[in-house]
């Protein structure tokens, strides 16, 4: 966990830039933004006291908005508070708001300083500390895909791509095309200048496959700074789109005929004078093999925590530019784990299995779990491929259901996360899986209403 940053440090930081209001963030299991605004001198006064708080059922709510408990569950009917440890390292200038607000992402702890087992960010820095025993650092950079699209106030009517400033709604794939960046300049340009205000280390931005659809690249970086940054472009980028009169999703298949939305990460390790741990001048190395074993041999047993939702399954089909299973090889993104070209010092692991949707803290930290397994164990990997990796067995789940039920069974990554945050995670997901159940789809209607 991070240390607590001296309170005189916040208030240098918030006085020095005359902020007003301090919007102290706490990601959920699903990655939704929970927390509470405080004016600056309460945040002050509380930070280093342990009087910043929220309910602890915060890390119980289904993205329905219902809590995934049951009559069983003593601790969740009590929902004592947690103490929010706001991180210093994570305080930035929130951009657009009228009062100078300024952001901070906070650890959650029980009330005697001791970590709140399933809250994501500890949940990720539980695995970062079995690395650091190691003497390894990880290092990671995600690619974040996402799409601008119409209002759609109507969820029965379906998603279509917005109006660039040409007047008129691509109709076709545009590749890395850039006349159709610029359709959306005036966008793309506040986010950029938000990003800035805000100190998120963007790389960069490209016109993606979709209609209307984009990503942005994230300078390489520790895991939780990265996660943290990723969550507060999330927000930054829901609000532009907004004031511009569309919507950005991060819905991992929002439209039928479009390709998915991804969050690729790449990971790599460093030892303690920064050398790449992947890669030598012999070529990659067997820790590389190994923790690439890892994520061959559990991945797929823990879908849910890189595909989290219903919706997640559908982006992961043949020929729509997202994998099938987890193949490995050189430069190949048809397969899940691809190698990028690069030299020595940059060796790393491609990981294109998580989706937009997928809660960061937690599809990082499910990652690096299934490696340090790899690790741990010396588990061998597949064989190297260079063909066509669709047309390899499909080792992914291919719904929520299936995969949850992987998830549950998975003892080696258990043990690593901790079992009260998987089943904690599981009893939200079944939540969400029976509300689901019950609705009737449109294609129900269209075909069986008739004929059955």
């Amino acid at each position: 966990m991070t240390e607590p940053a001296p309170i005189a440090d916040f208030a240098e930081w918030i006085r020095s830039r005359g902020i007003s209001e301090v919007e102290c963030l706490v990601p959920d299991i699903n990655g939704v933004v929970r927390g509470k605004v405080f004016p600056a001198d309460k945040f002050i006064s509380s930070a280093g006291s342990m009087n910043l708080r929220l309910p602890s059922s915060v890390f119980s709510v289904t993205i329905t908005g219902n809590y995934a408990d049951t009559d069983a569950d003593d601790f969740l009917y009590r929902d004592p508070d947690v103490s929010l440890r706001p991180d210093i390292r994570s305080i930035c200038v929130a951009p657009g708001f009228r009062t100078p607000t300024a952001f901070v992402v906070a650890d959650a702890l029980h009330r005697d300083g001791a970590p709140f087992e399933i809250a994501p960010r500890y949940v990720l820095q539980r695995v970062l500390d079995l690395f650091s025993a190691i003497g390894w650092n990880m290092v990671v950079a995600p690619e974040l895909e996402f799409y601008l699209t119409e209002i759609n106030s109507d969820p029965d009517l379906p998603i279509v791509p917005p109006r660039g400033r040409s007047g008129r709604a691509e109709s076709s794939p545009q590749p890395y095309g850039l006349e159709s960046v610029t359709e959306f300049e005036d966008i793309i340009e506040e986010i950029y200048d938000n990003s800035e205000i805000a100190s998120l280390q963007l790389d960069t931005m490209i016109h993606e496959s979709g209609t209307a659809q984009l990503e942005i690249n994230f300078n390489h970086g520790e895991p939780i700074a990265l996660c943290d940054q990723v969550t507060i472009f999330k927000r930054i980028v829901r609000q532009v789109a907004l004031k511009h009169g569309v919507y950005a999703t991060f819905m991992a298949k929002p439209m039928e005929t479009q390709p998915g939305s991804a969050m690729h990460l790449h990971i790599s390790a460093e030892d303690d004078q920064g050398r790449n741990l992947f890669g030598n001048a012999a070529g990659i190395t067997n820790e590389f093999r190994h923790f690439v074993g890892g994520l061959q041999r559990y991945l797929p047993e823990i879908a849910p925590l890189f595909a989290p939702n219903v919706n997640s399954f559908r982006r992961m089909r043949p020929a729509h530019s997202a994998p099938i299973n987890v193949q490995w090889g050189h430069d190949n993104r048809s397969c899940g784990l691809r190698i990028p070209t690069s030299n020595m010092q940059n060796t790393r692991i491609e990981n294109r299995l998580p989706g937009a949707d997928a809660n960061p803290y937690i599809a990082i930290a499910a990652s690096l779990a299934a490696g340090y397994i790899g690790l741990r164990d010396r588990i061998e990997p597949l064989p190297l491929i260079t063909s066509n990796a669709y047309l390899e067995e499909r080792t992914l789940p291919r719904n929520l259901d299936g995969a949850l039920k992987q998830m549950i069974a998975c003892e080696p990554v258990m043990e690593l996360l901790g079992e009260g945050f998987i089943r904690a995670f599981y009893e939200i997901k079944m939540n969400e899986l029976s509300a689901y159940d019950e609705v009737i789809s449109s294609w129900e209607r269209d075909h069986l209403l008739l004929k059955a």
